[in-house]
């Protein structure tokens, strides 16, 4: 297990590169900093068009440049990677090329939103990415990290969790949350959503890939 609880992301956190997908551009709030400190961005296809609308300058544009403008394109020459492979998602292009230019330490910004099955696509990539690099995906309400043993995470109280197992088989165990596994494990992929924080730290215990959810506020009490 990770010695120290693994943190929620701020404004501090120094990140290699920023991959920005090409759902609800990250306007305001964590994902806006995060995207405005980046050292380096690296777009996927048409998610360059809306930054340089917001004034940005990608370093990197990659993917198969089907989305993509070509008035973009043609601007940023330099710095288009096209990759015209269609087995992997123009997301997991981009997150190959930040691999090879050394960048280990990422996030992913706009990688929600716009079509749910990209959503859905996106986020369920975040397993297979957390083998080879310290990722993590950020949405306009939480963070989305990706486990595959037992873990620690910092926390506070009422801050709202969901887990996610990507496979049937996945025994599950966790400390620090409202409500407990069941005794006979989750029935289903979804079935460990909706949980709850109760103070400054949980504990997830699992033996197979599992998606952590994170929101950045608590829930409000009404």
């Amino acid at each position: 297990m990770n010695k120290l609880p693994y943190p929620m992301p701020d404004t501090a956190t120094v990140y290699d590169a920023v991959i920005l997908a090409d759902g609800d551009y990250p306007e305001a709030g964590l994902p806006a900093a995060v995207l405005r400190n980046a050292r380096h961005v690296v777009c996927c296809d048409g998610a360059a068009d809306r930054y340089a609308a917001h004034g940005g300058t990608p370093s990197a544009i990659v993917g198969d440049g089907d989305s993509v403008s070509r008035a973009t394109t043609e601007r940023f020459a330099d710095r288009f990677v096209r990759i015209g492979e269609q087995e992997t998602n123009d997301l997991s292009k981009a997150f190959r090329y930040c691999l090879a230019q050394g960048y280990t330490r990422l996030a992913i910004l706009g990688a929600t939103g716009r079509r749910e099955d990209h959503t859905l696509g996106n986020i369920g990539l975040l397993p297979d990415y957390v083998r080879q690099a310290d990722i993590r995906l950020l949405t306009p309400y939480g963070v989305f990290d990706a486990i595959h043993n037992r873990t620690a995470f910092a926390s506070f109280a009422r801050q709202q969790v969901s887990l996610f197992t990507l496979s049937p088989a996945t025994r599950l165990h966790f400390e620090g949350l409202r409500y407990p596994a069941p005794e006979e494990g989750l029935r289903a992929w979804w079935c460990g959503t909706l949980n709850e924080a109760e103070g400054d730290r949980f504990v997830i215990d699992t033996d197979g890939p599992t998606l952590v959810f994170r929101t950045y506020e608590p829930k409000n009490v009404r």
